[in-house]
């Protein structure tokens, strides 16, 4: 792992493996590459790079610089600096969505896309996300707080918390394993609150890009777990059918991290949409 000088600021990455370049865009925005360490089985056929997002994890940055123009910039300078042509960008969630701006403003740059759990537009966390959590019974606070989250009127302390709390939502079944993975992937990972509170309170309210999915034209795949409450199924069905040729998996027994629960099918749905991708 090293920090390398990208543009404006010092972006944290981690590169392993050999092989076709994949970048991997961790979500949130507080999360971090330590979030997307599921995919590193996939370093024996393909060079993979992860790093944090500009003002998320380790990496620097102002956070009021996080915008759709320095993360999507701040991807293709990196791609420069490590001597790649073209590469393969996987994105999930908050990172789904960098990677389709990314695709819509660096079409040149990528040869494939392919998106984890995201959705095309802003109102399926701040609006529906809640919505479909009171429908599944969780309780009044649950709801609510995920409103707030999602909707940005947080005071940095209590981003952890909330996002702690909320942690049962974002799986199909949280077992002990997935209990502890959960804490030690909260000391490891270096939380940024002002992250989602800048990016959901002030910068994300009204983003779309439903209207511009036609111009992707690189093979892509939507692969998202059938019970994630932020973006589900219908999400998935709609951001498929927008974009020309788009590959739709849905993953049962799965939530918001279909890559932690259901490592195995994840893995193999992107082995099988690359090998027949070609």
């Amino acid at each position: 792992m090293t920090k390398l000088p990208i543009r404006d600021v010092s972006l944290f990455v981690k590169v392993i493996g050999r092989g076709y370049p994949l970048l991997l865009m961790h979500g949130g925005p507080s999360a971090d590459l330590y979030t997307m360490m599921a995919f590193r089985s996939l370093a024996d056929h393909f060079t993979l790079v992860f790093y944090d997002h500009r003002c998320n994890g380790r990496s620097e940055g102002e956070v009021t610089s996080m915008t759709w123009e320095n993360l999507t910039a701040d991807a293709d300078a990196l791609r420069l600096a490590l001597g790649f042509e073209k590469w393969a960008v996987l994105g999930h969630s908050f990172g789904g969505q960098v990677a389709m701006e990314y695709a819509l403003r660096y079409p040149e740059s990528l040869s494939h896309l392919l998106l984890i759990d995201t959705g095309g537009e802003s109102r399926w966390a701040q609006e529906n996300a809640p919505e479909v959590l009171a429908k599944r019974g969780y309780s009044h606070g649950m709801v609510n707080l995920a409103r707030r989250l999602f909707n940005g009127p947080m005071v940095p302390k209590e981003v952890f918390g909330a996002l702690m709390k909320l942690g049962p939502a974002y799986f199909y079944h949280l077992n002990l394993l997935q209990v502890a993975q959960l804490l030690v992937s909260g000391v490891r990972s270096k939380v940024r609150p002002e992250a989602p509170i800048f990016w959901y309170g002030q910068y994300f309210r009204g983003w779309t890009v439903m209207d511009r999915l036609g111009q992707i034209q690189v093979p892509t795949l939507v692969l998202a777990g059938r019970h994630d409450f932020v973006f589900p199924p219908e999400c998935q069905e709609a951001l498929a059918a927008g974009i020309p040729g788009a590959r739709l998996v849905m993953i049962d027994r799965a939530g918001h991290n279909p890559m932690d629960e259901r490592p195995a099918e994840v893995v193999q749905a992107v082995r099988s949409f690359f090998k027949e991708s070609r």
